[in-house]
């Protein structure tokens, strides 16, 4: 066996090579500093929860014929690995119980990793204007959430041929929401992220996390467009290249709390563009807030099958992270996006 993998590294030698061009400079390497990993990491809190790893599957999807599928395999990879999720728009159930089963996790995710209802900016104003928020907390209530996440998407809403129109700044709706419920609440954008003029607005609120949903991933402004008419797509196809990315929103966080100090909102998703394991440690390791990563796409592709695969990619994920943390450590001169 020896002799054969021998022969292997001799073949494969020519074709392992790497340059300068590949190398990911965000890092340092230090390999006589640390063993190979061998067990989770210690829990820590967060979103007032004891998680084991610090990820978190971003709001995907609900209320179509695979919701409930793909829901119910992300709550139990939640449950078995310890980290949370939220849940894709639950306006569809906010006032028919139809598609309530695509949302209904708790039972699947257990009691203990946190669990988050979501809704739209236009809809939670729609429902503070008519002095109906007894239906935000009803749906946490009923879906035993640990708390609402509100998607502000006033792009997407403008290009989508179904949207609605926001009739105040999303700054103020949030506020009025705070001052009316008493309900957890985690703010994200959906694929632009934020500049730096939201992000000081928003860590001023007691929020349970700011969840940046940053330019790189999956863009709904441009998946909105990509549905609409050809003339309308060419005049707004400019607006899906806008945005701020997730290694820009940590650089903003952490110079907002010099200028700021003590933050409200002291907690971080960090996510869109977020592509693998070493993207969440890099990011996550640059927060001076604590903070979790977030993936939506990636795990959605693993998701829509078997568990075991999305199980799998899982495993293989956090285990990456885990040895990431054990020999590679933030390179101070690196500064790119």
């Amino acid at each position: 066996m020896t002799q054969d993998r021998k022969l292997d590294h001799i073949q494969l030698a020519f074709d392992s090579h790497t340059g300068l061009p590949e190398q990911d400079q965000r890092f340092l390497y230090e390999p006589m500093l640390a063993a190979h990993p061998t067990q989770e990491d210690k829990p820590f809190l967060f979103l007032g929860k004891l998680v084991r790893a610090p990820f978190w599957v971003s709001s995907m999807t609900g209320g179509t014929g695979v919701a409930e599928k793909i829901n119910k395999n992300v709550a139990r990879a939640c449950r078995d690995f310890g980290f949370g999720m939220g849940l894709g728009s639950c306006r569809k159930i906010l006032f028919d119980q139809t598609h309530w089963a695509d949302f209904d996790m708790r039972d699947t995710i257990g009691p203990d990793q946190p669990f988050w209802a979501n809704l739209g900016i236009a809809q939670v104003e729609k429902l503070l204007k008519e002095h109906n928020e007894k239906a935000i907390i009803d749906l946490v209530g009923g879906l035993r959430a640990d708390g609402l996440i509100v998607h502000v998407n006033p792009l997407q809403e403008w290009f989508q041929p179904e949207g609605d129109r926001i009739e105040q700044p999303p700054i103020e709706t949030i506020e009025q929401l705070m001052s009316r419920i008493h309900i957890p609440l985690i703010v994200k954008e959906v694929g632009q992220g934020m500049g730096d003029e939201s992000l000081k607005r928003l860590l001023k609120l007691p929020l349970a996390a700011i969840e940046f949903a940053a330019y790189g991933g999956t863009n709904f402004s441009k998946l909105e467009l990509m549905r609409d008419d050809l003339a309308v797509k060419e005049m707004y196809q400019p607006f899906a290249f806008v945005g701020q990315t997730a290694h820009q929103m940590v650089k903003s966080v952490n110079l907002l709390l010099k200028e700021m100090g003590e933050p409200q909102c002291r907690q971080l998703i960090i996510s869109g563009g977020i592509k693998n394991y070493l993207d969440g440690y890099h990011l996550v390791s640059l927060s001076q807030l604590p903070a979790v990563y977030g993936m939506a796409s990636s795990v959605l592709k693993h998701a829509t099958g078997d568990y075991n695969e999305l199980k799998t990619f899982i495993r293989n994920q956090l285990m990456a992270y885990r040895l990431a943390q054990h020999f590679l450590t933030i390179n101070p001169e690196y500064d790119g996006a």
